[in-house]
C-alpha cells in the first residue's frame, strides 16, 4: 500500500476526483437554474460520469499492479527460500563426499599397515597470526592422543601433535618451521628430512632439504615419511615435489615440496595414536 501512495497516477487521480467534488460542491450551492455561473459549471461538468468511470478503471489497474507485485514478490521470497535449502542440501553433500574420501584413504592406509589405530577429530580452531597453517582439533590426552602423534588427512600427513591436552590438541603442520620429520623420495629412495620453510610457506609449501646437489629428485617425485622415529611410520605421504633449487648457503639443494592436501581448509584430520612397526606396537 506504501507504493500505491507513493504512485504519480495515483496522485493525479486523487487530485482531479478533489476538483470533481469541487465542482458537485458547486452545483449543488447553485441549485438547478440555468444561470451564467451554473451553465459554465455545467459544461465544465457534464463528462463527469465519464470521468468517473475512467478514474475507477485507473484505481482498477493500480490496485490489479500492487496485487501482481505483491504476488511476485511472494514468489521471489519463495524461490530464494529453495535456493536457500538446495545451497544447505549442497553443502552437506560436499561435507559428506569429502568425509567418506577422507575415511576411504584412511581404509586404504589402514589395509597396507595393519595395527593402524585413529582418532577422528575436527578442526576446532586457527591460529590468525601464525603463517604456518597451525590449528587445534577436538581430541585430546583423554582420547588416547599424545605429544608427537602423526595428523593425517586420508593417506597424507598434515603435521604432528605439538602439544596434547585433556579435551584438545594443539598440531604443528608440515610448512611450519617448527616441524621435522625423516623423509625419502619413493622413487630415488634418497633419504633426507622434510622441514618447514619461512619462504615456502608463503606458498603453502615444506622443504624436502640437505640434498646432494647431483640428486635425480625431480618434479613430480613422490615424498613419502622414512619411519626413523618411533613416533612416525614408515610410508605416509607427505606431498609432491614442485620445484628443485640450490641453497643460497651451502652446497647442498633442496625439494619444494607441495602438502598432498590442502590443510588451510581442513575441517577435520585423523591421529595416529598407535601401529606396528617392525612387529611391535607403539
Amino acid at each position: 500500500m506504501k507504493n500505491l501512495f507513493q504512485n504519480g497516477y495515483f496522485r493525479l487521480i486523487i487530485t482531479i476526483i478533489a476538483l470533481l467534488l469541487a465542482g458537485m460542491l458547486l452545483c449543488a450551492a447553485n441549485g438547478h437554474s440555468e444561470s451564467a455561473q451554473s451553465g459554465i459549471i455545467g459544461t465544465i461538468f457534464t463528462p463527469a460520469h465519464w470521468v468517473a468511470s475512467k478514474i475507477s478503471d485507473g484505481i482498477g489497474i493500480i490496485t490489479k499492479n500492487a496485487k501482481g507485485n505483491y504476488e511476485y514478490e511472494k514468489k521471489i521470497d519463495s524461490l530464494e527460500q529453495e535456493i536457500g535449502e538446495l545451497q544447505d542440501k549442497l553443502a552437506d553433500y560436499d561435507n559428506l563426499k569429502a568425509q567418506n574420501e577422507l575415511y576411504k584413504q584412511a581404509l586404504e592406509l589402514k589395509d597396507e599397515n595393519d595395527g593402524f589405530k585413529y582418532v577422528k577429530a575436527s578442526v576446532i580452531a586457527r591460529d590468525s597470526a601464525n603463517p604456518f597453517c597451525s590449528f587445534s582439533i577436538s581430541k585430546g590426552l583423554a582420547h588416547g592422543i599424545k605429544d608427537g602423534d602423526a595428523v593425517l588427512y586420508g593417506k597424507y600427513l598434515v603435521g604432528v601433535i605439538k602439544k596434547a591436552y585433556p579435551t584438545y590438541s594443539v598440531v604443528t603442520s608440515v610448512i611450519d618451521p617448527d616441524f621435522s620429520v625423516s623423509a625419502y623420495d619413493i622413487n630415488t629412495k634418497e633419504l633426507s628430512y622434510v622441514t618447514g620453510s619461512a619462504d615456502l610457506a608463503e606458498d603453502g609449501f615444506c622443504k624436502f632439504e640437505n640434498l646432494d646437489s647431483a640428486t635425480k629428485i625431480s618434479y613430480g617425485s613422490i615424498i613419502a615419511t622414512a619411519g626413523i622415529s618411533s613416533s612416525m611410520p614408515r610410508g605416509i605421504i607427505i606431498g609432491t615435489v614442485r620445484d628443485i633449487e640450490d641453497e643460497v648457503t651451502n652446497i647442498s639443494t633442496y625439494a619444494a615440496v607441495e602438502p598432498g592436501t590442502d590443510i588451510e581448509k581442513l575441517d577435520s584430520c585423523l591421529v595416529l595414536t598407535g601401529f606396528l612397526s617392525e612387529g611391535r606396537a607403539d
